[in-house]
């Protein structure tokens, strides 16, 4: 791979239809991911920060299981022979490299979102008082980027996952 974020086509910027049956709280959800998806891709920091603080006024755990499922999967597709360190870090600086148009952002976010999307971290023992959507979008989008992917194939399939999750029933 080389050293230059991948470049990614930005999303239609026509408003998405989601299912009507969904809840209300997951369609706002579903709609600040994909607004925020898109200004990732023409590097947009108002709209993203715009799509970043609706994130902030929703269900934070939701949100934060519907992202980790984005970069799960498409980690998983990117890197179908089996992920490596040496591929998390490659994904790690690319978002950092690509996410230079947003100043505010720590590394140590990009670390949490990975190691948290691969279950390699228990956000309960971290001492992290807020969620950190901004940077799971990143790490999405450059993901995205990559694969040539579709934010609203991802995000939909990401929302199907979630909500099969909470309903199956534990032993």
């Amino acid at each position: 791979m080389t050293d230059s974020p991948p470049v990614s086509t930005p999303p239609s910027r026509m408003p998405v239809t989601w299912p009507a049956e969904w809840p209300a709280e997951v369609r706002r959800i579903a709609d600040a991911t994909n607004d925020a998806l898109a200004a990732v891709a023409s590097q947009d920091s108002v709209a993203f920060d715009d799509a970043v603080e609706s994130l902030g006024r929703s269900d934070s755990a939701q949100a934060g299981h519907v992202h980790a499922e984005m970069v799960r999967t498409l980690l998983e597709e990117v890197y179908s022979d089996g992920l490596t360190g040496e591929n998390v870090q490659e994904v790690l600086g690319r978002t950092v490299r690509g996410a230079d148009w947003l100043p505010n952002l720590d590394i140590a976010g990009f670390v949490e979102v990975l190691t948290g999307a691969l279950g390699l971290s228990d956000v309960e023992e971290q001492s992290r008082v807020r969620p950190r959507p901004a940077h799971a979008l990143l790490v999405v989008a450059d993901l995205l980027a990559v694969r040539r992917g579709r934010a609203e194939t991802y995000l939909r399939y990401a929302l199907a996952e979630v909500r099969r999750a909470e309903t199956i029933e534990m032993p």
